[in-house]
């Protein structure tokens, strides 16, 4: 292959040297077989069977098969040249029951993974927790009841001891906003609750989860050890006070109920003032917030799109807009609070109908480059769906998919130059896949996914990407 000129490696945005590069997928999502070798169900198992709530009827059953399919998926990753791989362990597949004895047929899928990605070059991230929690915790409270923490630690310390000697990174929870407040406020996730004060309390026992199994796995392992979090990027529709003082209730029950109790110890006071009709935070027990804000190694900043912030107008009742945040045709009620709604922004849109609004990146990555100097930080999320349909020459030229990438690596790039300490990116995704209450409807892979025949064809993005990783930098 030839090497680039110079007046194309002028043209290029460097990154920095040991730069991180990646894709990322999760369990529930791709690997199906969700009966093989004693798995039992999770949540999302039950909430796909509950008719209505996912497009199509789709389930994740199948999904991408990759729990068969392992070997072949794991030399199409050495194939486009991935540095490394996130992915997630289904709680379910190691401890089925949520409790008790381990799987050791499950546990050894993700001994097979990790030795695989090792065997190929590629650098292995754990995750431990995307959103698949068994289905018999639930039974018991879910994320609502304290119990559920211990049986995570539980589970953390299974998957340390058996995988920690070899897994550089692992990260403790992926988004714990989706799990509290669309899981249990907003319904629209597994496992379709409509109660804030449900969302309020799982949102707590996450935090403490979290807290709990980095002090469990500390000893275990010398993994590096995270936490990811969807961080949202806010603007007010108007500077109105009331859209001001709603953006800050947002930011405060969206990204600050997360952030300051794991990396400051405390939650905003005025928040537990703000959601007091809601809830008495009954739920939060002395010694709670020193087991949360235990020391981590790096922030992982999952990030899709920036949002629009309104007051609720006053003549609106509590629950008048569904909890669907997707929507975009008019405002939509902040899931988890009755005080305030997005509003739609103009603008390009990916299939998702979110609004690309790249330099949204460079703005959070800096927000959290002052509230918490010295914090490295990996994307460990960023992509775009898009209507991908090959062409009649069998191939996927998925132009859009670049130009966001592009855009959003530039951004991040940005970022970078004006002094936020991102060591890495992470592209979602690797794969086509199961997009949770949109079904299949819904692509954001770099390589296509031929579900009838469960054929991968790397699109065109894929190819970009590969450049992009083997030069560690972007075309500007």
């Amino acid at each position: 292959m030839s090497q680039p000129t110079i007046a194309e490696q002028a043209a290029r945005l460097q990154f920095p040297p040991g730069f991180t590069w990646g894709s990322a997928t999760a369990a529930y999502q791709i690997e199906g077989a969700v009966t093989a070798d004693g798995r039992l169900p999770s949540i999302w198992d039950v909430f796909c069977r509950m008719p209505g709530r996912i497009m199509n009827g789709d389930t994740g059953e199948q999904a991408c098969d990759h729990y068969h399919r392992l070997e072949s998926d794991l030399d199409l990753m050495a194939e486009l040249g991935l540095p490394s791989y996130r992915f997630s362990v289904s709680w379910p597949r190691v401890i089925p029951s949520g409790s008790g004895p381990v799987n050791q047929a499950g546990l050894d899928f993700y001994r097979r993974l990790v030795d695989g990605l090792l065997q190929r070059g590629i650098v292995p991230l754990l995750t431990l927790y995307h959103w698949d929690l068994p289905q018999a915790l639930q039974n018991q409270g879910g994320w609502t009841s304290r119990g559920t923490v211990d049986r995570f630690v539980d589970f953390a310390v299974a998957v340390g001891q058996a995988l920690g000697d070899r897994v550089p990174g692992i990260g403790t929870l992926n988004e714990p906003f989706c799990s509290a407040f669309l899981g249990y406020a907003a319904g629209v996730h597994a496992p379709g609750l409509t109660d804030r004060h449900a969302a309020l309390a799982a949102a707590h026992h996450l935090n403490l989860a979290h807290g709990r199994a980095v002090s469990a796995l500390r000893p275990i392992t010398k993994a590096a050890l995270s936490i990811t979090l969807n961080l949202h990027q806010l603007y007010p529709a108007s500077a109105s006070p009331a859209d001001l003082a709603a953006t800050g209730h947002v930011d405060r029950i969206a990204n600050r109920i997360f952030l300051d109790p794991i990396l400051r110890g405390s939650y905003p006071s005025e928040l537990l003032a703000e959601t007091s009709h809601l809830s008495d935070w009954g739920f939060l027990a002395d010694g709670d917030l020193a087991e949360i804000s235990v020391p981590i190694d790096s922030l992982g900043v999952n990030f899709y799109n920036p949002s629009t912030i309104a007051a609720r107008p006053p003549d609106q009742l509590a629950g008048s807009w569904q909890n669907d945040p997707d929507r975009t045709d008019g405002p939509t009620e902040w899931p988890g609070t009755d005080l305030a709604v997005a509003v739609p922004m103009a603008g390009p849109r990916t299939d998702m109908g979110w609004p690309i609004r790249p330099d949204s990146l460079t703005d959070l990555l800096l927000r959290l480059h002052r509230d918490f100097p010295g914090l490295p930080l990996y994307i460990t999320e960023n992509g775009a769906a898009f209507d991908d349909r090959p062409d009649a020459d069998g191939q996927i030229r998925d132009g859009q998919r670049i130009d966001y990438l592009r855009a959003h690596l530039a951004a991040v790039h940005a970022a970078i130059a004006a002094g936020a300490d991102v060591r890495g990116y992470y592209l979602w995704s690797l794969l086509d896949n199961f997009e949770w209450a949109y079904g299949y409807g819904k692509r954001f892979g770099i390589v296509y996914v031929d579900y009838p025949t469960q054929r991968r064809i790397p699109k065109a993005s894929a190819r970009w990407y590969a450049d992009v990783m083997r030069h560690n930098a972007i075309d500007s």
